[in-house]
């Protein structure tokens, strides 16, 4: 069984494993973090940490029973309760429905916890894979991309609406 969690420093080094084992697989589809992000990691860790603490994004990791990183799944630039959704799953489970299942999660989520209204994300349209999962999770095509902000690549913004339905009182599962 997997779960969602929100990130916290104690997933350091599965969260490094992860984007190790998995570089040339996304580096396939998305721009590489270049060798600095791994020499640099712990500070550049610590730093999103303090992001999170911050305010400004809520970053989270899909673990399996094992502690092993399955994922990745970010809110970034909150702010006007909206946020940019971006997510990366390990290539041994892409295609079994984790990043779907996971990004509807992480939707109401982003509603119940974070009071966010609107998710956006954008994915190059060479990103087979990530425009099926934006799709069956719910978003609609907003417009083209910025190809700086693929990487170079063209592509497209995507938009969803998250209902807000925060109540403090109610267990909703979410471990964070």
């Amino acid at each position: 069984m997997t779960e969602l969690q929100r990130l916290h420093a104690g997933h350091a080094q599965a969260v490094l494993a992860f984007e190790l084992a998995n570089r040339a697989y996304f580096a396939a589809s998305v721009s590489d973090r270049g060798d600095d992000f791994f020499a640099r990691f712990a500070e550049r860790y610590d730093a999103l940490l303090a992001e999170q603490e911050a305010g400004v994004c809520a970053f989270h990791v899909l673990v399996a029973e094992d502690g092993s990183v399955l994922g990745r799944f970010n809110l970034v630039d909150i702010e006007d309760h909206t946020a940019q959704l971006g997510y990366r799953v390990a290539q041994h489970v892409a295609g079994q429905g984790l990043a779907t299942a996971t990004v509807r999660e992480l939707c109401a989520v982003a509603g119940a916890r974070y009071g966010l209204r609107t998710l956006r994300a954008a994915t190059a349209h060479a990103n087979a894979a990530s425009r099926k999962v934006l799709t069956k999770a719910g978003f609609v095509p907003l417009g083209p991309a910025d190809p700086a902000d693929l990487g170079g690549r063209p592509g497209t913004w995507y938009r969803r609406s998250v209902q807000q339905a925060y109540d403090s009182s109610r267990d909703d599962g979410f471990s964070g």
